[in-house]
């Protein structure tokens, strides 16, 4: 047997779970129960809890400048938080080597406004805290990681970018609400990434609600908060990362936020066997630019030795909205992104198309008799493709219709000619020969119904059948190919009787007649031959 367990409540450790069965039977109206034993020893299990809700990002600039301007003085809100929030939330502030020296400068995330902008500027820490709680509260602490310590970390640009970073450091304000009920938590792990390069993992309690830190360089950040439950004797466990904050600070201090919306109603029109253009909307205006992803799903379809395009086999990104050096054939995937400055919003649904096959030239046609041809023709080397398709265009006689239908598939290759031959043509008739290029997609594509060719089989030879003279005439008789020949919807015009001796004559006979009689002159050898004659060939008799 098998059953699940529901309704666990989140963030709850559950130690000491033993599992019973109990089997019930009714009998004579009295209940009989039977209790299993437990066979297993008592597990424990902790619950992930919900993760944050509602996180929100605020940058608050800290330049003095600003201040003078607002206000001309530096009011305590633009830099600290309110002594009721100070109560309410656990601060933290890093310490460093300096801060234990006696002769050392403890900011605290103060900005010196007596220094140059050389010795604001110059330390290598792009994170500064809060100011500290005081003493008495329980803090949580956490170091700066030694990289961050030394200053020899500095590259030459960003050295000689220090006079820019005069607008350094900004206040972030980190606000988050506690995770839907019933969730039991012990606090709230803060993850900050710069740059992709730089990690802090911070913790707070379960009664902070805003974290605020200072930032002392420019670049990419990206922010995440989690619930955490560890009370009880079982496993800490982390809820799922709610969603990621990510914002840019530019040198110049521009706070540039996250972009949310992915582009809307994304389009591709395809302009000529080679370009496509890209269309989309988006109700967001504050982008300024745009990544176009482009992968060639043909390349995937094909072995490596076969392919016949290289450009688009991997993922190329482009800021253009034209796509180009796209080849005929072939089919992409498009996916779009907003951008602003370093930042890239989520992605577009993909969007998939094909453009057509270029098709064949140079179409051939090589008569082997009355009953077969050979077809050849060449393609242009710049191309993909999935097959070649050839196709007929006749009179049935069984069905007594006339239709396109497909005769032969040729799957592709990277030789620039092909051919093939059909058989079992009926003499004397007529034929329409197509070949196409046929490409991936839904539906496929094709190229081009234009590449046709006609002919008109030659008819088979007669065969004369009796041969009889009588007072200077010849009568002759004649058959043409079997019973089942059909000459009411062939391409037949007529017979032409020839009797070659000393005198040829000829004669015409149309086609629903199979006899002749020549006047011939006596005493005389004659060569007798009937020919069956069509618009573009004929056919003699032994």
């Amino acid at each position: 047997g098998k059953t699940v367990f529901n309704h666990w409540l989140p963030g709850i450790c559950y130690s000491n779970i033993t599992f019973q069965l109990v089997s019930e039977a009714t009998f004579n109206k009295s209940t009989l129960v039977e209790y299993s034993g437990v066979s297993h020893e008592p597990k424990q299990h902790r619950t992930a809890p919900y993760p944050p809700r509602n996180i929100s990002v605020r940058i608050v600039n800290l330049n003095k400048n600003n201040w003078e301007e607002q206000s001309g003085s530096f009011p305590e809100e633009s830099f600290i938080r309110s002594q009721e929030m100070v109560g309410k939330d656990k601060l933290f502030h890093f310490t460093d080597e300096a801060s234990a020296s006696p002769s050392g400068n403890i900011s605290s995330g103060w900005p010196d406004f007596n220094s140059s902008d050389d010795e604001t500027t110059s330390q290598p820490y792009w994170w500064g805290s809060a100011p500290a709680t005081p003493e008495s509260e329980d803090d949580f602490v956490s170091d700066l990681p030694v990289e961050y310590e030394n200053n020899s970390m500095l590259s030459e640009t960003e050295k000689s970018t220090a006079g820019s970073l005069s607008f350094f450091p900004v206040q972030m304000i980190l606000n988050w609400l506690p995770p839907k009920p019933p969730t039991a938590f012990d606090g709230f792990h803060i993850h900050i990434e710069r740059e992709e390069n730089f990690t802090e993992y911070l913790t707070v309690d379960e009664e902070a609600h805003e974290f605020v830190a200072e930032l002392k360089e420019p670049g990419k950040y990206k922010l995440s908060v989690m619930t955490f439950s560890s009370s009880g004797s079982c496993e800490t466990r982390k809820s799922q990362s709610a969603k990621s904050l990510s914002f840019y600070i530019s040198p110049s201090g521009e706070w540039i936020e996250e972009l949310t919306e992915k582009p809307q109603h994304v389009s591709v029109h395809v302009l000529s066997s080679t370009t496509a253009l890209m269309s989309w909307t988006s109700s967001q205006e504050n982008y300024n630019g745009t990544i176009v992803s482009v992968v060639s799903l043909t390349c995937q379809k094909q072995k490596e030795s076969q392919r016949l395009e290289k450009q688009y086999c991997t993922q190329v990104n482009s800021s253009k909205s034209i796509i180009e050096n796209l080849v005929p054939g072939a089919q992409y995937q498009v996916v779009m992104y907003l951008r602003k400055g370093p930042l890239i919003g989520p992605p577009s649904d993909p969007v998939t198309f094909a453009i057509v096959p270029t098709g064949i030239k140079d179409l051939m046609l090589y008569p082997l008799g009355p009953t077969a041809v050979v077809l050849s023709w060449s393609r242009p080397y710049l191309g993909v493709f999935k097959k070649y398709v050839v196709e007929m265009f006749y009179f049935n006689p069984a069905t007594m219709t006339s239709e396109w239908t497909t005769y032969y598939e040729i799957a592709a290759t990277v030789s620039l000619t092909a051919s093939v031959r059909i058989a079992n043509l009926l003499p004397a008739w007529y034929y329409n020969f197509r070949v196409t290029m046929v490409t991936w997609g839904d539906p496929e594509l094709s190229c081009c119904d234009s590449s046709t060719i006609s002919f008109i089989t030659a008819p088979v030879a007669p065969e004369i059948t009796s041969v009889e003279y009588y007072n200077s005439l010849l009568y002759i008789s004649w058959m043409y190919g079997d019973d089942t020949t059909d000459l009411s919807h062939s391409r037949m015009l007529h017979w032409m009787v020839v009797a070659e001796g000393k005198k040829k004559i000829k004669k015409s006979v149309t086609r629903n007649v199979m006899t002749a009689i020549l006047s011939l002159p006596p005493g005389d050898i004659y060569n007798l031959s009937v020919t069956a004659c069509t618009e573009r060939g004929s056919n003699t008799s032994m």
